[in-house]
């Protein structure tokens, strides 16, 4: 009776875990969740499991990916995204630095959308200058930090050179007062010549 009824609870709580417009299908004893999101017309990655191990996520209307959405997914081993309009511009670095760590195929796989410049280009692709200025999606506690390192950093460089302007400042009024000294000397050497018997 308790394995019956264990075996009875064990599909709501798959079903519970696996998000609503996506199926999910066990692969066996720990080894995780086969997610299928593909074809869905989602426009945002839905909550997935922490299990999940393959994910589908292909040919939807997914535009971006939030910052975090797929730190959960530590199991996961494979992904395809492809056929999706991205919209390459700031907001699909945290995606690009992603796929990058996981899943480099993955991510040659990934063409932008939109904006027109780099419609149809691969997300791998995409420079610097084509995303343009990211600044803005730094949180604002970073960029208090860049600040303050930066400053911190400025002092110190402007302290070493002004320690090394003193040592070099030092040696020349030490060259100074022993050349002065030395001329000193000479000059009393030179007013008093050795006395002839």
């Amino acid at each position: 009776a308790l394995l019956g009824s264990a075996l009875f609870l064990f599909p709501t709580i798959a079903g519970e875990a696996c998000p609503s417009p996506c199926s999910c299908k066990s692969l066996g004893e720990s080894r995780g969740l086969l997610v299928d999101c593909s074809s869905r017309q989602l426009r945002a990655v839905p909550a997935l499991p922490p299990d999940t191990r393959v994910l589908y996520l292909h040919n939807n209307s997914l535009s971006s990916v939030p910052a975090g959405a797929l730190d959960v997914l530590l199991s996961l081993q494979h992904v395809e995204m492809s056929g999706n309009p991205w919209h390459c511009d700031c907001h699909i670095l945290y995606l690009t630095l992603w796929l990058q760590d996981f899943s480099a195929a993955s991510l040659a796989n990934i063409r932008c959308a939109s904006p027109a410049p780099v419609r149809r280009k691969p997300l791998g692709k995409l420079t610097g200058n084509e995303l343009g200025m990211c600044k803005r999606l730094l949180p604002t506690k970073c960029l208090e930090f860049f600040w303050r390192d930066l400053i911190l950093i400025a002092g110190a460089i402007i302290a070493l050179i002004l320690v090394a302007w003193a040592l070099k400042f030092s040696k020349k009024l030490v060259c100074q007062l022993n050349f002065s000294q030395f001329g000193h000397r000479g000059r009393l050497l030179r007013g008093n010549p050795p006395k002839n018997h």
